[in-house]
């Protein structure tokens, strides 16, 4: 594989490197690294050394001058939920959701974002069912806000 720049290059040297074989890649890898492996495990190399070379694409370009253009703005980011896009399954905020559990109540209250349990606060009925209970819950399924339906072995 040649030194040539470029991001054409770099297309063309990972095609290269998947005509390899294994024992040429483990070849490769240890010109790559300096250091020869014992894995012979073809998608791991190929990975690795495509990660390296990628990374060495990125460093090769970042030397180049650049034209003395100004650094373009970054937009904000968009809210991460609307309330056009709040699951319908989910009650009102300031609802208080209760659930017997091992003895005691378990309550959340549904906020605009997330919901509040002992305190604080989480992204989601299942982390909130998760710190209740110490399990992994689907939180929907936990406080009843959709159906249980058993699985049929069948499918």
């Amino acid at each position: 594989m040649d030194d040539a720049r470029g991001p054409g290059a770099l297309l063309v040297a990972l095609d290269e490197l998947r005509r390899l074989s294994t024992g040429e890649l483990r070849e490769k890898y240890a010109e790559v690294f300096g250091e020869p492996t014992n894995t012979r495990n073809r998608s791991y190399l190929l990975r690795k050394i495509a990660a390296e070379l990628q990374g060495a694409s990125r460093d090769a370009e970042a030397e180049q001058p650049r034209d003395a253009q100004p650094a373009p703005t970054a937009e904000p980011k968009p809210a991460r939920r609307s309330a056009s896009t709040r699951d319908p399954r989910l009650p009102p905020p300031g609802t208080v959701l209760e659930r017997a559990h091992d003895g005691r109540v378990v309550r959340a209250t549904v906020l605009e974002e997330g919901f509040e349990y002992a305190g604080r606060t989480y992204r989601s009925l299942s982390a909130v069912a998760r710190a209740a209970t110490g399990t992994a819950w689907d939180g929907l399924l936990f406080f009843r806000l959709k159906p249980y339906r058993k699985r049929s072995r069948d499918r």
